[in-house]
């Protein structure tokens, strides 16, 4: 009792964040949890806490934790760092998960306890003007839940409306199908006529044209619903193309919102409690480089600061996975692909900001790379140093990375590495004219990825100059790994939707499956396609693809669904798959929960709709 006595016992509250940390501070038992306290010693304070997990409280009874702690100064005096270790722990009757803390300084720097002690002094002397300001933050609390209210409810109502239009275009594209098919059969029936016309019989004859005419009254009745109908769908069209941009733009506002003040990485999934917190590197490459082709360059930077300055490496190499609060490591596997993925970002924001601070980390990673490439005398890369097979997805990466590097440094030894990796992909990947293109050297598993990215990192002059068929590799995609779904939205409404799977879905138990980033590259691979016939002035042939990459981006629009964080604000995003928990066939599962949004589906959402190839480096 006598250390409760030495706190000075104040009228209102300070915010405090604080985690769980091991008594050595190496690592974190907790994400940032939520306190507040209301007594301040000049060792230490009283902190109440009304949502602590009875696993957490019997961590910090037994002492087996400590706290690091930001006490947030009112009226924007500032943030106070400091490390607490608990003296006692109370848990408040009748209340459940709420307890009070006891906690000793065990570092704090004496220049902000002093802030801390005059200041609750002085709240002693100034209670009414303290009350005032406890009036204002709380106005301005309910304001901003508000508007946040506002937020959400606005951003859910976007969704709604771009699931129903999608619905609707659907169902009047289905309508003129059907009256095709309806006119196609008039058609036929009325020349039938005209040529048995020809051959009867004068006083058949009249009857015949009688039939004739009433065939061509209906065929006017048909193609008058087609007017009707086709007017209707471009209608829809219009309102869809302003929906779509309008989520498109909300999905780079949940970018935004998800980045990490401290240490600029941004969260893989949001909803899924097993992951909690976790960035992968991969993504990280992702959302800087759609970061940097916003010419979002201070949010980019942030990202590959992490990386340059406070990112912990093994032999040099990135790790797969960091946590996102703190940066520290996630995951201890290292992997060749998130490593080229992240050089290939560092060119992306090097070529379009001018800023070449991170270009020296760039060669880094193209030296480790090189370094496995020596170990093969083809000229293949394994996955990692403690792995033994060659993927066709990171040698793709790393011929991309090369082809960047070559670019930007404009050094001819890095065009020469990208060819031996070309050579190396064209006899060990592209070798079976049953699989267009293996998984890997030796691997024919079918991995829908590998198609987009081939069409996206080689280019299809590229492809037809080694011998490859461009239009042969989408065409074997799309027969093997496209899919229609039943998908079950969040709110319960189920809705068809048309994508691509991780693999052939008739290889796997669990049915099909649509994944959102592997149908999004799918996409942009279609819209790569068009491209290159608009230039080869192939017009039907592009518009052929156009009509693919609209079909499936529709199929896309489907899926958004709304964030489901605070922070996030209703933001929209995607999700990994229409699917949670299920196996992609390729030695993961996909996340849980209904609700969960994947960054790199949002990001390669972003890249699909706006046609933009992150494995070209294109002025």
């Amino acid at each position: 009792m006598r250390e409760r006595r030495q706190y000075i016992r104040l009228d209102s509250v300070f915010p405090v964040e604080f985690q769980l940390i091991s008594p050595d501070t190496k690592f974190a038992f907790s994400e940032w949890l939520q306190g507040f306290t209301n007594n301040i010693g000049k060792g230490g304070l009283c902190l109440e806490v009304n949502n602590l997990r009875p696993q957490l409280a019997k961590l910090l009874e037994a002492h087996k934790a400590k706290l690091s702690l930001k006490i947030e100064m009112p009226l924007g005096r500032g943030i106070i760092d400091a490390i607490g270790i608990v003296s006692w722990i109370k848990e408040t009757p009748g209340a459940l998960d709420k307890y009070s803390l006891g906690l000793s300084y065990e570092e704090i720097d004496p220049k902000q306890n002093n802030r801390l002690i005059h200041y609750a002094l002085a709240r002693r002397l100034f209670a009414p003007l303290a009350i005032s300001a406890i009036l204002i933050l709380g106005l301005t609390l309910a304001l901003n839940s508000y508007i946040n209210m506002k937020l959400i409810k606005g951003n859910k109502a976007l969704v709604g409306q771009l699931i129903s239009i999608v619905q609707e275009s659907s169902v009047a594209k289905q309508k003129i199908k059907i009256i095709n098919k309806e006119k196609e059969d008039l058609q036929l029936k009325i020349q039938a006529l005209e040529l048995e016309i020809e051959t009867l019989a004068e006083e058949k004859k009249k009857i015949a044209e009688e039939k004739k005419l009433a065939l061509q009254e209906q065929l006017i009745l048909v193609q008058n619903k087609e007017n009707t109908i086709t007017e209707e769908l471009l209608r829809l069209d219009k309102r869809k193309a302003n929906l779509e941009k309008a989520n498109i733009d909300k999905m780079y506002e949940w970018l935004l919102k998800h980045q990490n003040p401290r240490t600029g990485l941004v969260v893989s999934f949001e909803g899924d409690s097993d992951i909690t917190g976790w960035a992968f590197t991969y993504d990280q490459a992702l959302v800087a480089i759609a970061y940097t082709n916003f010419s979002d360059f201070s949010r980019a930077e942030k990202v590959l600061d992490f990386f340059a300055r406070k990112a912990e490496r093994t032999e040099n190499r990135f790790l797969n996975a960091y946590y996102v609060n703190d940066g520290l490591p996630a995951e201890y596997t290292v992997h060749t692909g998130p490593n080229l993925w992240l050089g290939i970002a560092i060119l992306r924001y090097t070529q379009k900001s001018k800023d070449k601070q991170f270009l020296g980390l760039a060669e880094e990673i193209a030296s480790s790379a090189l370094n496995l490439q020596s170990e093969d005398k083809e000229g293949g890369l394994r996955g990692g140093p403690k792995v033994e097979w060659c993927s066709t997805e990171h040698n793709l990466d790393a011929y991309a990375f090369f082809q960047m590097l070559y670019q930007v440094t404009e050094k001819g030894h890095y065009l020469a590495v990208a060819e031996k990796i070309l050579t190396w992909l064209v006899s060990h990947t592209y070798d079976r004219p049953d699989v267009p293109v293996r998984r890997g050297k030796g691997d024919s598993t079918i991995a829908t990825d590998t198609y987009a990215w081939s069409i996206a990192a080689m280019g299809p002059e590229k492809l037809e100059a080694a011998g490859l068929n461009p239009d042969g590799i989408l065409e074997f995609a799309e027969k093997n790994c496209g899919v229609e779904v039943q998908y079950q939205r969040p709110e319960g409404q189920n809705i068809k939707v048309k994508g691509f799977d991780f693999a052939p879905q008739r290889h796997l138990a669990r049915g099909s499956v649509v994944s959102a980033e592997w149908t999004a590259q799918m996409i942009l691979a279609f819209k790569i396609m068009a491209d290159f016939y608009y230039q080869k002035d192939m017009i039907a042939k592009a518009r052929t693809y156009e009509a693919k990459a609209d079909e499936y981006l529709s199929g896309l629009a489907k899926m958004v669904i709304s964030s489901s964080s605070a922070s996030g604000q209703g933001e929209i995003c995607l999700p990994y798959a229409t699917q949670e928990c299920v196996d992609t066939g390729h030695g993961w599962i996909t996340p849980k929960g209904k609700s969960t949004g994947s960054l790199a589906a949002t990001v390669y959402a972003i890249f699909a709709y706006y046609n933009y190839n992150p494995l070209k480096l294109k002025e």
